[in-house]
């Protein structure tokens, strides 16, 4: 099998048309070669098939978004409240946040290795069945202590989907379209804040503890729709090459990326760059041993993304708007638990837009661009946010029109963040971690990002209590700091492969490589190519630069 690969060659393929006759600057020149020689098509049949497959992972990051907005407007339903003797902020109303990140806690290091051994798909499905068992005994309860094992189990399990799910999209997706499809996974958690905020929006009115209960139960919808789609999906490629199921890799390439066509030149690149990282540098069996995550300074510098990419997409400020929104409305004097619950709802759905945006633009753009431009953005709004609440943040205020402002900012901070951040939290890692490490590193950013979600949930609880708006001051200044953090070490991984990426750590300046260009000349005759960008060398002998073995 690898020697009938090898001897194929990107340069076979049809000479190009005269209107592709131009120069350009490109990330990667073998990528851009098969992106030429096969232009593919979105809407033919084997795509559809593969949205389909791709459609069952991304009711995973739904799971994850209906529980984030659930508890959020659960904690201001007068029924949740007088059944468990609780109120919107403080200690206890921290716990009850905090357990699901317990529980998440406790799945990081049991998703990897899940993953890695069953598979993607199983990883997926074994998650599903376990949130599933959770909800049910959320649903159920009649005690605090009752209510908060169904929250711990329901965390363990979202461990595991929101691991095996994203992994399972960036290494099924066409390579032209990584970026997009997989940052669409992590904008389902808007559909399943919209579903949840809605939802509780219409039973809120309700009397009876079915105003609360019923919201937890529907839960069970997306899980139990993954628990049975996932079982029809394939296997990812890489996997099954690292299992050595080379044929069975190499018949899932053709299909869904080769459109058919075995000697596509996107299944010929992608297969001999799988055969090159897993078989020929091995890959990982010790499901125990998580030393290779920062064993080398090319492994540390993608845990310094991996790490970033986790507490920055939770401690940008977007934790107080997702679990204390009413609390935040609260302070600026709306008090209506109606009007929170529908500010909540419709910010949901806005910020959803907003994340369906940003997917289309993130391999244009590109990754490194957007999350600054988003973070230099949290910093302008949460000033103007600070500012005005320190007007109209008091019991005694009156003025509607401060009111006003200081939603709409609200507003803003919500919709930039789901615009830059939401398709990029589970795109960015994985394409940062090679696949000996991709599972358990993306167990580990869960880890990470558990770590920010319980300070988001017990932390902030408490600390908005004390001090109300003053918090904020503190987001002004965290934001900065990630803006530099993402200018001087975060990398540029678009318009590469996933194995393409790895010669981006594997220099001794990560950050300056992942954003060096080449210029190519495209004739009618192939590609020729001329260099870095700005070297003035001659077209005809130029040679393109030597493959880089992983």
């Amino acid at each position: 099998m690898l020697e009938h690969f090898q001897t194929d060659s990107l340069s076979s393929c049809a000479p190009l048309s005269k209107d592709q006759q131009y120069i350009r600057s490109v990330a990667h020149v073998g990528f851009t070669k098969a992106l030429l020689a096969q232009k593919p098509i979105p809407w033919t049949k084997p795509m559809f098939k593969l949205y389909c497959y791709l459609f069952i992972a991304f009711l995973n990051s739904c799971i994850n978004g209906y529980d984030g907005s659930l508890m959020g407007g659960i904690n201001a339903m007068s029924t949740y409240q007088k059944y468990f003797h609780m109120k919107t902020t403080g200690s206890s109303t921290g716990i009850v946040f905090a357990v699901y990140s317990i529980g998440h806690f406790m799945g990081c290091f049991i998703c990897g290795p899940l993953s890695d051994s069953w598979g993607r798909r199983w990883g997926m499905f074994s998650g599903a069945l376990t949130v599933i068992i959770g909800t049910c005994v959320q649903a159920l309860s009649r005690t605090h202590a009752w209510f908060m094992c169904g929250r711990f189990i329901l965390g363990l399990g979202a461990s595991i989907v929101t691991t095996a799910a994203p992994v399972y999209v960036a290494e099924m997706a066409h390579p032209a379209w990584r970026g997009t499809l997989t940052g669409l996974y992590n904008t389902f958690y808007g559909v399943g804040a919209i579903a949840a905020t809605w939802t509780m929006y219409h039973t809120q009115n309700w009397t009876s503890d079915l105003s609360w209960r019923l919201p937890i139960w529907l839960q069970a919808v997306a899980s139990g729709s993954v628990l049975l789609g996932c079982l029809w999906c394939p296997e990812t490629p890489r996997w099954l090459v690292s299992n050595d199921r080379n044929e069975e890799a190499v018949r899932v390439l053709t299909i869904y990326h080769g459109d058919g066509d075995r000697k596509s030149p996107f299944v010929l690149l992608s297969y001999k760059e799988m055969l090159e990282e897993i078989v020929l540098s091995g890959s990982d069996k010790r499901w125990w041993d998580y030393s290779e995550l920062f064993n080398s300074t090319d492994a540390r510098w993608r845990m310094v993304c991996v790490a970033g990419m986790a507490f920055f997409g939770q401690w940008s400020g977007n934790g107080a708007v997702s679990h204390f929104l009413p609390v935040l409305l609260g302070n600026v004097g709306v008090r209506s638990e109606a009007t929170q619950l529908l500010h909540n709802a419709i910010l949901t759905a806005v910020s959803f837009v907003a994340s369906i945006s940003g997917c289309l633009l993130v391999d244009r753009v590109g990754r490194r661009t957007i999350l600054m431009i988003g973070t230099g953005l949290f910093v302008v709004w949460w000033t103007v946010i600070t500012v005005l609440s320190s007007y109209y943040g008091k019991e005694s205020n009156t003025n509607a029109i401060g009111s006003g402002a200081t939603i709409a900012f609200i507003y803003l901070f919500g919709v930039t963040y789901s615009f830059s951040y939401t398709p990029l939290q589970a795109l960015y890692p994985v394409e940062c971690l090679k696949y000996e490490t991709r599972a358990k590193g993306m167990g580990i950013f869960s880890f990470y990002t558990n770590i920010a979600t319980l300070f988001n949930s017990y932390v902030i609880a408490v600390i908005v209590e004390r001090i109300n708006w003053r918090f904020f001051l503190i987001y002004i200044a965290w934001d900065i700091l990630e803006l530099i953090v993402i200018y001087f070490f975060f990398v540029e991984t678009r318009s590469r492969t996933l194995e393409e990426v790895n010669e981006i750590f594997k220099d001794p300046k990560p950050r300056n490589k992942s954003l060096q260009k080449h210029d190519i000349l495209v004739t009618q005759n192939g590609i020729l190519y001329q260099g870095l960008e700005g070297d003035q060398q001659n077209p005809e002998a130029a040679r393109p630069p030597p493959e880089q073995k992983p």
